[in-house]
């Protein structure tokens, strides 16, 4: 593993990187490179000093950095600015780095009685393509009402309202309240009892402990976290997720970069409910699709939650679902991939079938 930091000459924050580093413990050599201008800065990978480099690449790249010899400041994993990366966060990037992707170990699970190999991996397959089937709906009022909506929330964060709707029903013949019930009816979205927009897969109205903040600047909630991991590549967008763990409130950070996911902690995993599919996903499994800072805590939770049938997927299998679910949800015509198995499972809790 090599360590490179970045930065511009006399930078008052190398001094605090350089002593998380030391206070690691790791016998990893790290070189520095002093850059003068943002040209260098740009051949050189900088987006601000200090910059670390960890084989090569930036593990703290945020969407939308860009070359920069300004001063860098990060968000350390309880929200707060810092002149470097925290010895939690460093030590998450070079764990990330040290193992290959999307290889969380069976053993680390520890809650025995509930975690065990998954065998059905084809039902999930065929659980998956009937709820995207749902989720791309047929009818074209539907599905450009549904398109807007979703269209909406990218852009503001919020659902549009009737008035926004109407002109595109009445395109197609019908109002915007007939369509939104269809819409409801199909578990496509769902209606509060006012009849508004609350929810809209991925996209919920009202702020869950899943949150995107877009590329663009914009911050939505997700409706559980695999909904979130959808999220960037339905918008093919850069994003930085932050989901909190059920169990310590601890955030778990996934930062989306070209279509890259990195994963703070990088042991996180994400338990997947069989649930899904099996009526509104609203009421019957997003609550229980979460992300967890390690196998310990997903285990704790899931030994606490005997009847909530799921397993344990690493954060591999938790971005394939997440893409292969809504990657095409705004562009419909467009062909369904065949491979839609989760690569990677760690555990399942109770008996039950795999969705």
């Amino acid at each position: 593993m090599m360590l490179r930091i970045l930065h511009v000459p006399d930078c008052p924050n190398v001094g605090l990187l350089r002593a998380r580093l030391a206070d690691l413990g790791v016998e990893i050599e790290v070189t520095e490179q002093v850059i003068e201008n943002v040209e260098a800065a740009d051949a050189a990978g900088m987006t601000g000093s200090p910059t670390l480099l960890v084989d090569g690449l930036d593990p703290f790249v945020e969407p939308g950095q860009a070359p920069s010899i300004s001063c860098r400041l990060y968000r350390d994993e309880t929200g707060n600015l810092t002149g470097a990366p925290s010895e939690v966060q460093l030590r998450a990037a070079l764990a990330a780095s040290a193992r290959p992707a999307g290889v969380v170990a069976a053993a680390t699970v520890t809650a025995k009685d509930c975690c065990g190999p998954v065998e059905n991996t084809a039902a999930a397959a065929e659980g998956l393509r009937t709820w995207r089937a749902r989720t791309a709906p047929a009818d074209p009022a539907a599905r450009a009402v549904h398109q807007a909506i979703l269209r909406a929330f990218a852009n503001s964060g919020s659902p549009p309202t009737e008035a926004v709707l109407g002109p595109l029903a009445a395109a197609h013949g019908a109002t915007p309240g007939s369509v939104l019930t269809r819409l409801h009816d199909a578990d496509v979205i769902r209606l509060d009892l006012d009849g508004a927009i609350a929810v809209a897969y991925p996209f919920s109205a009202v702020p869950t402990r899943h949150r995107v903040r877009l590329g663009s600047g914009v911050e939505i909630s997700a409706m559980c976290a695999i909904d979130a991991l959808g999220i960037p590549a339905m918008l093919h967008t850069d994003a930085i997720i932050i989901s909190a763990d059920p169990v310590t409130d601890q955030p778990v950070t996934v930062t989306v970069h070209t279509g890259q996911y990195r994963w703070n902690p990088a042991t996180a995993v994400v338990f997947y409910s069989h649930a899904a599919g099996t009526g509104p996903s609203a009421d019957c499994c997003c609550n229980d699709l979460n992300a967890f800072t390690d196998p310990t805590t997903a285990g704790a939770w899931m030994q606490a939650h005997p009847t909530v049938a799921g397993e344990l997927l690493d954060a591999a299998a938790a971005e394939h679902l997440g893409r292969h679910i809504f990657g095409d949800l705004l562009n419909p015509a467009a062909d369904h991939p065949d491979d839609i198995t989760p690569r990677v499972r760690v555990g399942s809790n109770s008996e039950g079938h795999t969705r």
